[in-house]
């Protein structure tokens, strides 16, 4: 532990689009926000070739760009923008403690959660090149769809986001072909319904992913086992999507913020308040429903909008 407790008015644990927004409108707020960018600076947005749907941008441009221009953005006005992640906090009284790579303690008047949330892979070692060449792997139809438009995909899942992305899919997409690996949807009934009645959605159960195949660049196929025939198959494919779920990165919040079933941290309806004074919340640690960076950037403003009052009445 350091023998050194730095106290601030304003600290944002994480980045990306809701650490970032808090960080400007903290600092122009003259709460002097120290922000940690995380274990991944810059958020989910930086495994994103193209950001087309953020208002402002009408040519697009790549995630890792955005964040660069956000976090300068955050740093003209003033935001201590550093490495690290926190590895520890104790909300437990009213000084808010949190530590930073397990040896700097600080003490923080206010303590905004932007931590996100982390997309679920398959974890084949295909899947992860394709992912880091950002060429046909995604875990964001909405994000990623348009790109395929008329084009021939695959995705994963069996639950509702996976129905609802199928969906969303087989509009923009000429074939969408949907592997499930048991005999049964985990979709409630009135999903897994709409995407079999959706004519250019084709469902295949029992059905696992063992490659995503490429030329190195991007994807082109994918080769999949029907664990019933034990027969493998390759499907023509130029993008392979993954919607297996979301894991918030919430584990160290646990002992002292309320949380939902799965993680999600749960806030005051209407604002970013956790049930812990002076505690707030932004992006996707607390959004499973939207999950997108103008959603995510909105609540960055809520946060600091409500630490900035949370403050002002304690003067």
């Amino acid at each position: 532990m350091s023998d050194t407790i730095e106290k601030v008015k304003c600290l944002i644990i994480g980045s990306g689009p809701a650490g970032y927004t808090a960080a400007i409108y903290a600092a122009r707020a003259n709460m002097f926000p120290v922000l940690y960018q995380g274990t991944q600076p810059g958020g989910q947005l930086t495994t994103t070739n193209e950001v087309e749907n953020f208002p402002g941008y009408p040519d697009g441009v790549t995630g890792p760009e955005m964040m660069i221009q956000l976090m300068e953005q955050a740093k003209r006005f003033g935001t201590d923008v550093r490495d690290g992640w926190a590895t520890k906090v104790d909300f437990s009284g009213s000084v808010h403690k949190v530590w930073i790579n397990e040896t700097t303690e600080i003490h923080a008047d206010t303590v905004i959660i932007s931590t996100g949330a982390s997309a679920k892979y398959l974890g084949l070692p295909s899947e992860q090149h394709y992912l880091q060449m950002g060429g046909g792997v995604s875990a964001c139809a909405v994000c990623d769809g348009f790109f395929y438009r008329n084009q021939e995909v695959v995705i994963v899942g069996a639950g509702d986001s996976a129905c609802e992305e199928a969906h969303y899919l087989s509009k923009l997409c000429k074939k969408v072909t949907m592997l499930v690996r048991s005999e049964n949807f985990r979709a409630s009934k009135i999903m897994a319904e709409r995407v079999r009645k959706t004519e250019n959605i084709e469902i295949m159960l029992n059905t696992e992913t063992l490659e995503v195949v490429g030329d190195g660049q991007v994807v082109t196929a994918v080769k999949v086992i029907d664990k019933t025939a034990k027969e493998e198959k390759l499907i023509p494919a130029t993008g392979f999507f993954v919607a297996i779920g979301h894991k918030p990165n919430t584990d160290i919040f646990a002992d002292y913020i309320t949380l939902d079933e799965t993680g999600y941290i749960i806030n005051e309806a209407g604002t970013s308040k956790t049930n812990v004074a002076g505690v707030f919340v932004a992006g996707d640690a607390a959004d499973h429903v939207y999950r997108q960076a103008i959603t995510a950037a909105g609540t960055g403003c809520m946060a600091a909008l409500d630490a900035e009052r949370y403050l002002a009445a304690k003067e």
